[in-house]
């Protein structure tokens, strides 16, 4: 009897005389990027180094298209948004020590926000390994352990002959969800070494789907059902999952109102009658969430910037699908449901009863009354409408990446991201320097549309030198760069805390004159002329950059209250 775990694909003739003789000329670095190629990447990211010569020779072999950064740290953010855009495992090429510590920054935000990173790193030659000190280059005693509390997994290879397996089992790992990056080393000497194994061919992984217990979603469809104020709060994992449009049926059907979390931007439509749009910041928001009898969070762990900072206090059932184990009921006591948030969401929508509530839109109506009217009383004109000039030049459909700064502070709360998976920020993990280097991986992802960057003149700072990289690939990246002369949010909190700033100057550079010296068109702006300048740069091929040179606060918050 032959059963299919007995089948065994047989290699055809050609194959075989392939395997037999392969080419001449091949090193360990031909393993690593044959095996990209065969797992189906096509653009790689990063930035060569002395033990990584290998890889970065083996590149002129293949097919795979570099994106080379200035900056290790700014090339993870690349690869970030390239995996964000794309749902593909985005490959980041470092070197040892130094080069690869660069990145941590990036690799933390790509953890944080669940975005397919495969970083590959060199490594000391195989007889540095171990721990000893043997003072070669770039040494750490253990490489793989300044990781492995960032990375979803840790993939460490001896010979060449594990390169394949390897780098096929932390593809599979960056692609189960949740999503996140991971992190392959190989030595120097591993990569160097002429190699006598058959060129890869094949690669196919198929990452595990995460369905939910069907006894946990009945529970919650009874909730749902019977429920007599639902609500529910759209996480990141919606829009990773692309389950924008069964959340909005589920919403429908249950005459649920929705708030998403600022990684669930455009995960549920914005003017939509149940739309609660993204004001979670806003007491008024947390006291509606609050009073729900049941609550769905469907894709977020309910953590600092989504629970109005730790100050939401349901009183109702809290049912959480959440696909990261670790996040389920974190936070808060609730039915938890281990599952992607698509799978999850299609239970539900087969098995909860129809509701009706024809006061569910009138009571969203009046919570967004009252956040307009707390802002229109704080006299906030500038920043509304410098928010309103963006939005009003970007594309339909144009994705948009914005840096730690007060403009995208605001955009959190109260811009219209348009579509899912069209708007990102930092706020995985908070750090500066995201916004420019991540549009150009999204740049990179899909060259058909313009992309946006947002980013103040600190965190501008942070990845000048890709202005370099957006010129030397032409990527079609605007850059707007709200220039205070400082780190501006933080000039506020210390205002706020100390009664004055420190440590919160800088000295301003001339980034219109800084932008054309790279041979990118730069423009100086101001609130009336933004949206018109923004969108002519838009419009216009290749990189760009906006200056407004403004002095732009935030809204009072609630959770001090």
């Amino acid at each position: 009897m032959t059963h299919d775990h007995d089948l065994v694909l047989r290699p055809t003739a050609a194959q075989t005389e392939a395997a037999l003789n392969p080419p001449g000329g091949r090193n360990g670095g031909d393993l690593v990027v044959e095996t990209l190629a065969g797992l189906g990447a096509t653009t790689v990211f990063g930035l060569p180094g002395q033990h990584a010569l290998g890889m970065f020779d083996a590149l002129r072999r293949s097919d795979l298209r570099y994106i080379g950064l200035r900056v290790e740290n700014n090339a993870g953010f690349a690869a970030d948004a390239y995996g964000r855009i794309t749902g593909e495992a985005a490959p980041l090429l470092l070197s040892t020590g130094p080069g690869a510590l660069t990145s941590l920054a990036a690799l933390q935000e790509a953890r944080a926000a669940s975005a397919p990173v495969l970083a590959i790193s060199s490594q000391i030659p195989t007889a540095g390994l171990g721990g000893g000190r043997h003072g070669y280059l770039h040494e750490l005693p253990d490489q793989s352990a300044s990781f492995r509390g960032v990375v979803k997994s840790v993939h460490t290879v001896r010979t060449q002959s594990q390169i394949p397996s390897a780098i096929a089992e932390a593809w599979t790992s960056a692609l189960t969800v949740p999503h996140g990056p991971v992190w392959v080393e190989i030595p120097q000497d591993v990569l160097l070494a002429e190699t006598p194994i058959p060129v890869v061919t094949g690669g196919d992984t198929f990452p595990e789907e995460l369905p939910p217990r069907p006894e946990l979603t009945a529970v919650a469809a009874d909730l749902l059902s019977r429920a007599e104020r639902p609500a529910i709060i759209a996480g990141g994992g919606v829009v990773r999952a692309d389950a924008s449009k069964k959340l909005r049926q589920l919403a429908e059907r249950l005459q649920a109102p929705v708030v998403t979390t600022f990684g669930g931007k455009g995960a549920f439509p914005w003017t939509h009658p149940l739309s609660l749009q993204s004001w979670l910041e806003d007491r008024h928001t947390t006291d509606f969430l609050e009073d729900a009898d049941v609550l769905l969070v469907v894709g977020s762990g309910l953590g600092e910037l989504s629970s109005n900072y730790h100050t939401f206090k349901p009183r109702g059932r809290v049912i959480q699908i959440e696909a990261d184990l670790g996040k389920l009921e974190s936070n808060h006591p609730a039915l938890g449901i281990h599952a992607d948030a698509r799978l999850a969401l299609q239970a539900l929508l087969e098995t909860v009863e129809e509701r009706t509530d024809p006061v569910a839109p009138e009571r969203v109506r009046d919570v967004l009354d009252r956040v307009r009217e707390r802002i229109a009383a704080q006299e906030l004109t500038l920043e509304q409408d410098v928010l309103a000039a963006v939005r009003a030049a970007l594309p339909s459909g144009a994705p948009s990446f914005w840096d730690m700064t007060i403009l995208a502070y605001w955009a959190w709360s109260a811009f219209d991201a348009g579509a899912p998976n069209t708007m990102h920020s930092a706020q995985g993990a908070g750090g500066l320097g995201y916004g420019f280097p991540a549009a150009l991986g999204a740049a990179a992802a899909d060259p058909t549309r313009p992309v946006l960057a947002v980013s103040g003149d600190g965190g501008a700072l942070y990845s000048i030198a890709e202005l370099a990289t957006a010129r030397q690939y032409d990527l079609n990246v605007t850059w707007l760069i709200v220039d205070d002369g400082g780190y501006g949010i933080l000039r506020e909190y210390m205002t706020d805390a100390f009664g004055r700033p420190t440590a919160t100057e800088l000295t301003r550079p001339d980034y219109v004159a800084l932008a054309e010296s790279f041979g990118v068109p730069g423009v100086r702006t101001s609130a009336r002329t933004l949206e018109a300048d923004l969108a002519k740069a838009l419009a216009s091929p290749g990189p760009s950059v906006v200056v407004l040179p403004a002095v732009l606060r935030m809204f009072a918050p609630t959770h001090l209250d």
